[in-house]
């Protein structure tokens, strides 16, 4: 999920529902010195344990539709790299658009997104809706091969804003 991006050269970094914390450490670990990283959470059990798991990152109790307000507050104007763990196929179509508008605002051209899906998820109408809406928002969308010993199985969106 977080090998794909550039580390040497990402400098401002944010993650979406990062849960219990499992790519916020990954992330963590291959931060450069210079680089700003954050983390929104909406739930706040899961933000304390994140915050539990990898001291030293800042973790935000709120929706990832506030990333713009945000990162203005960290003194970032853009963003070259989100690693998103949020449950897309669960989204209302609204609530999609909403995080998926702020992204594109905040991430700058030649930034990447990344988040992973299940193989069941895809087929529902959401999953089915989110995967066209990344396919128009994004100038490169590309799948990993299925991760099949993930249960249930899944795959990594990578994403490149033109």
């Amino acid at each position: 999920m977080v090998d794909w991006f550039d580390w040497d050269t990402a400098r401002n970094i944010v993650e979406y529902g990062p849960g219990t914390g499992v790519f916020t450490q990954a992330v963590h670990r291959r931060l450069h010195p210079d680089a700003n990283f954050f983390a929104i959470e909406r739930s706040a059990e899961l933000a304390r344990i994140t915050r539990a798991q990898c001291p030293g990152v800042e973790v935000f109790e709120d929706s990832a539709a506030e990333v713009e307000r945000l990162c203005q507050a960290k003194g970032m104007q853009q963003v070259d790299a989100i690693i998103c763990g949020l449950p897309w196929a669960s989204f209302p179509e609204s609530l999609q658009a909403s995080i998926l508008d702020a992204t594109m605002n905040v991430l700058r051209p030649g930034g990447r997104f990344a988040t992973f899906a299940y193989w069941q998820g895809v087929v529902l109408p959401a999953g089915m809706r989110f995967s066209k809406r990344l396919r128009t928002s994004f100038d490169s969308v590309e799948r990993s091969p299925t991760v099949w010993r993930n249960l249930p199985p899944a795959f990594v969106y990578r994403c490149t804003k033109a």
